[in-house]
């Protein structure tokens, strides 16, 4: 039986019983979760924006978008099935709607309650939805 992988033995690709082609390496866990991290403060400033109006939303805007396509990037990188499961499908849909938000000040604050919403709902779903294959 193999040993748990200490920081000195974790190997670069996780080791597999079925090859389903995920791939990871050292940290990628804790960079991940640095991003999540920039990615929910940027969340509250986008949210102190457009609802009380807050200043600085481009910034904020910004901040979660690169954190969002880090966090994007690496999980892609590390399942190459990311695009075709419903996570990753849900995560394009997100990154549509809030495109929209941005050019239609109308449609802006229900957008924004939807996208936060389908958001949680999605992250928090069960592993059978959320890595379901779609295609």
């Amino acid at each position: 039986m193999p040993s748990a992988p200490t920081f000195a033995s974790e190997p670069v690709l996780r080791e597999s019983k079925a090859d389903d082609g995920h791939r990871d390496f050292p940290g990628r866990g804790l960079l991940i979760n640095i991003l999540r991290v920039f990615h929910i403060a940027a969340l509250a400033g986008v949210s102190a924006a457009v609802l009380a109006g807050g200043g600085h939303a481009e910034r904020w805007g910004m901040l979660m978008l690169v954190s969002g396509l880090g966090i994007v990037a690496l999980d892609a990188w590390a399942n190459p099935f990311y695009f075709r499961q419903a996570k990753g499908l849900g995560t394009l849909l997100k990154i549509a709607l809030v495109a929209l938000m941005v050019v239609w000040e109308a449609g802006r604050l229900p957008l924004f309650w939807f996208v936060l919403a389908f958001s949680v709902a999605l992250s928090h779903a069960p592993g059978r939805i959320r890595h379901r294959q779609l295609f």
